[in-house]
């Protein structure tokens, strides 16, 4: 072969792997940033998008299936930071007006992505160029104020206890030289005999409790061995933050009878379930509420047994995170006309979990 051939045969070959090159390039590019697939346009408001920028993931239900646009500041110093994104169509069967947004990142200090959540089936599908809620988003300046905080109390507790071993101590000196009522309990046989008696006699009147009017038809439909089972995630009060979505139900239908907390319908709740499981909460409150009739303090431990039950309901049949769905007896309500009511509160994941018991709220 001459070598003006070979050369133009070299030639050829660069021209093609370029052009190869530059076609997976262009397609590479396109999917990446859904320049090939049918679009459309969302978008949302924060008041801080916490290094946020144009280019962005945007995921619906874990996958990435869109990308932020752009960001706009506001024209008003008391206005909100404009994120406008760019979703493909098929998000539309599970985007609705009730969906929400908000930032996440990869890991505690990796990339920011925008996450948008699935909408209530009935809700109204959304429009290109419709707006949606926003939930703020988790600044990593709050979380080391917060582990300040923490290490602070930490301290405070350390000296306490220091404190109280020192107390204790000389507490226990002072029982074994037989000082004082508990002393003279420790040394003295007799006491101890009797308060073993007292003690008997208490658990005697705990079981005969037990038969009471009320607390009859819990034992026997529910097989408590006592009610502290109505305490283990009873909250003081309901929130009073906007909640993101209530499910109401008539107690009339969920349970076997007005005066007990057995489940007759719990299928009746498989709604809020499933809504619970796809998507993101930081709160869940289980509430009963009854009518004004009956004797208030009955009401009261009826309506904390049947929030108790819905909600082991909600916990033993789906997958929920159990240590945010807490519960709260209302008792009596007079907004309740007539029967009694179950509401699945639902709070977005700024709302957390409260700790403190205080006074009961009122709805």
């Amino acid at each position: 072969m001459q070598p003006q051939a070979i050369s133009s045969f070299r030639l050829g070959l660069f021209v093609i792997a370029t052009l190869a090159i530059l076609v997976a390039g262009v397609f590479w590019i396109g999917a990446k940033q859904f320049l090939l697939q049918p679009t459309y346009t969302l978008n949302t408001e924060f008041t801080n998008v916490a290094g946020l920028f144009g280019g962005s993931p945007v995921r619906v239900g874990g996958l990435v299936r869109g990308s932020v646009k752009q960001i706009q500041l506001p024209n008003r110093p008391d206005g909100k930071v404009k994120v406008i994104m760019t979703l493909v169509t098929s998000t539309k069967a599970v985007i609705r007006k009730d969906s929400t947004a908000l930032i996440n990142s990869e890991g505690l200090i990796g990339d920011l992505f925008v996450e948008i959540t699935f909408g209530s089936p009935d809700a109204p599908e959304v429009e290109d160029g419709a707006f949606i809620a926003s939930v703020p988003p988790l600044q990593i300046s709050d979380l080391v104020k917060k582990a300040n905080n923490l290490l602070d109390t930490a301290n405070g507790a350390m000296t306490n206890i220091e404190q109280t071993a020192a107390a204790l101590s000389s507490i226990g000196n002072k029982i074994d030289r037989g000082a004082g009522t508990a002393g003279a309990l420790v040394n003295d046989k007799s006491l101890y005999s009797n308060l073993n008696s007292g003690v008997a006699a208490m658990h005697e009147d705990m079981e005969a409790l037990k038969k009471n009017f009320l607390l009859r038809g819990f034992f026997k439909n529910r097989g408590y061995e006592d009610t502290t089972e109505l305490k283990k995630n009873l909250v003081s009060e309901i929130p009073t933050a906007a909640p993101t979505k209530t499910f109401t139900y008539d107690g009339e239908k969920l349970f076997d009878k007005p005066t007990t907390a057995k489940l007759k319908r719990g299928k009746l709740m498989n709604e809020a379930g499933q809504y619970l499981e796809r998507t993101p909460y930081g709160l869940v409150i289980v509430a009963s509420f009854s009518d004004m009739r009956g004797d208030s303090e009955k009401e009261a431990t009826l309506s904390e047994a049947r929030s108790m039950v819905a909600r082991d309901y909600l916990v033993q049949n789906f997958k929920l995170d159990d240590t945010k769905i807490k519960t709260i007896g209302m008792g009596k309500s007079p907004r309740i006309d007539k029967g009694s009511e179950i509401q699945v509160i639902i709070y977005p994941p700024s709302v957390a979990v409260p700790t403190a018991k205080t006074t009961k709220g009122k709805k």
